[in-house]
């Protein structure tokens, strides 16, 4: 296995935090076309954060530097369009605040089962939470009526979907942890 496979993961999850900057420089610019862009750039994003785990798995170059990177920088760009996407009144706060509260409760209990020798794997409900959150702010980045179609409602739609998942996958997660300690 050469070096740029064991690497190109990691490198990856680094220009998904990268790429934050640029969406919100480009969400800050009013008109559908920035907006678009952002939305562009956003699923790239998105895009490499099912990249980094397939090739990494693929090729076996699971990395201790890649199991901290990879949920570090989903997590970061989730919460910062998420709150930058409250600024621009496209998501209601409050929504943004439970689900950016689960991401930082579960990177804590995450933290806190490695401390105790314990890995914590994602499930399935927080992959398809992920996938959920994703399609959801990539709506919402586009605006209100880009090109004269309506995807702010299908946005929101998602963004409810995505709560729920939040909220499940978080509490199941944290049960898990629990159950665990009490072991």
């Amino acid at each position: 296995m050469s070096e740029r496979k064991v690497y190109l993961p990691n490198i990856l999850s680094g220009l998904r935090v990268f790429l934050i900057p640029v969406i919100i420089l480009l969400l800050s610019f009013k008109g559908p076309r920035y907006h678009t862009a952002a939305a562009i750039v956003f699923a790239f994003a998105a895009f490499t954060d099912m990249a980094d785990g397939l090739i990494a798995r693929r090729y076996n170059s699971v990395t201790s530097l890649g199991k901290l990177l990879d949920p570090l920088a989903d997590k970061l760009l989730v919460s910062s369009i998420l709150i930058m996407l409250v600024s621009l009144g496209k998501a209601p706060g409050w929504m943004v605040a439970v689900i950016v509260g689960r991401e930082i409760l579960v990177t804590g209990m995450r933290g806190i089962s490695i401390e105790r020798g314990r890995v914590v794997a994602a499930m399935r409900s927080g992959k398809f939470k992920t996938v959920v959150q994703y399609l959801a702010i990539f709506f919402l980045c586009l605006g209100d009526e880009p090109y004269g179609i309506s995807l702010r409602g299908f946005g929101m739609i998602l963004l409810w979907i995505a709560l729920i998942l939040t909220v499940y996958s978080g509490t199941v997660l944290l049960l898990d942890c629990f159950k665990k300690d009490m072991s």
